[in-house]
């Protein structure tokens, strides 16, 4: 037997461990989502941080949601819907950052969710990458 070929076992494992996987960054995403509303009840009310505190609960709750949306779709669905939440993480890194120049809001939980949202874009941008590579194969 070839030694790269697969067992069915093997295979079988591999399947689980990519499906968890899948749900263990779904979780890690609506746990973002989660984190970041309950932060930005930290931050104070001002009309002038209205705006911030608008988009960045509408950018980091899309980031959930888009990839749940490509979880149920075609492979070129799959790769718009992920560029799409890779657009959101970004943005969401974005509203973290103003936010912090301000110094607004709870300053651990605020370092946390901007670690996490750049870790979050590091993930599905490499998810998007070997999409795309694939894709590219596939023609």
């Amino acid at each position: 037997m070839d030694e790269y070929q697969f067992q069915e076992a093997d295979a079988e494992f591999i399947a689980e461990r990519i499906e968890e996987y899948k749900s263990d960054l779904r979780e890690r995403l609506l746990n973002f989502s989660v984190e970041v509303i309950r932060f930005l009840s930290s931050v104070p009310y001002k009309r002038e941080y209205d705006v911030l505190k608008y988009q960045l609960s509408k950018s980091a709750t899309s980031i959930g949601a888009n990839y749940e949306e490509s979880q149920s779709t075609t492979f070129k669905e799959f790769i718009q819907k992920l560029r799409i939440t890779l657009r959101e993480a970004n943005e969401s890194k974005y509203w973290l950052n103003i936010i912090d120049r301000l110094n607004l809001g709870d300053k651990n939980k605020r370092k946390l969710l901007m670690k996490e949202s750049q870790e979050i874009s590091l993930i599905i941008g490499s998810i998007v990458s070997k999409a795309d590579r694939k894709a590219k194969n596939a023609k």
